[in-house]
């Protein structure tokens, strides 16, 4: 059986390519709604982080979602995304060891 591609991604922090799902989606809606999206495929432009704070934290000090997303984004927001990313990178990490598993 042929192997299927794996579709890579750039996090907008370090700038390393790694698997799709292996980052964090950040997307702006068609609503200027700036979320975390953990699945996917929700509507808007995306901008991909790797699911370490540290990678955040850069992102936010360097302004790259800013640039990714093309419109600036306020602090109040950078505070915000960073509340919810320290909420949902224990859940994306155990989420990511679940399909490594899978694979195997």
């Amino acid at each position: 059986m042929k192997q299927r591609k794996i579709p890579l991604r750039k996090c907008v922090a370090c700038q390393q390519m790694m698997p799709k799902k292996e980052l964090i989606r950040v997307v702006k809606t068609p609503n200027d709604e700036l979320l975390i999206d953990l699945t996917g495929k929700k509507a808007g432009r995306g901008a991909y982080l790797c699911g370490k704070l540290s990678c955040f934290k850069l992102a936010k000090k360097s302004r790259a979602l800013d640039r990714a997303l093309k419109s600036s984004v306020s602090p109040d927001i950078y505070d915000a995304l960073e509340q919810d990313f320290i909420k949902v990178e224990d859940e994306f990490i155990a989420g990511k060891d679940a399909v490594d598993n899978e694979q195997e």
